[in-house]
């Protein structure tokens, strides 16, 4: 096993993954209860273990969330690219059915980033005229 292999590979309890993902414990814990993130082992003691693919999946959750995309379209998305990246040949049919799902995400991601800039646009405008109104009346 190389080095990279054992950073993969390496065990972390959840509260590093809360810390790396800025995500909350009972957060993580939901997100396993829905099964979209399933530790990958336990300790003796019971604890939940996670590897460096465990913490790629949560993040893609964490980027997918403030974007407004549900459970199912997580688990949806998370399906694809797990069966994208396994080991398992795919027909040419099924690839392009999978990467045709994600290209899907893709441009929902790509058109909520659109709107949430053009929000933000609109509220920097307001703290702006706001700043301005304080100035004229100091």
């Amino acid at each position: 096993m190389n080095g990279l292999d054992k950073v993969a590979h390496r065990h972390m309890q959840i509260g590093e993954v809360a810390a790396r993902t800025e995500l909350s414990l009972r957060t993580i814990r939901h997100y396993e209860e829905t099964g979209l993130v399933i530790p990958s082992a336990r300790s003796q003691g019971g604890f939940r273990l996670y590897t460096e693919t465990d913490v790629a999946r949560l993040m893609v959750i964490r980027r997918m969330k403030p974007l407004g995309f549900t459970l199912e379209q997580m688990r949806d998305l998370l399906d694809a690219t797990d069966r994208l990246d396994g080991d398992a040949a795919l027909d040419t049919a099924e690839r392009e059915a999978l990467l045709e799902r994600v290209r899907t995400y893709q441009q929902a991601a790509a058109e909520q980033v659109e709107k949430l800039r053009t929000q933000l646009s609109r509220a920097e405008d307001f703290a702006t005229t706001l700043t301005a109104r304080l100035n004229r009346t100091a």
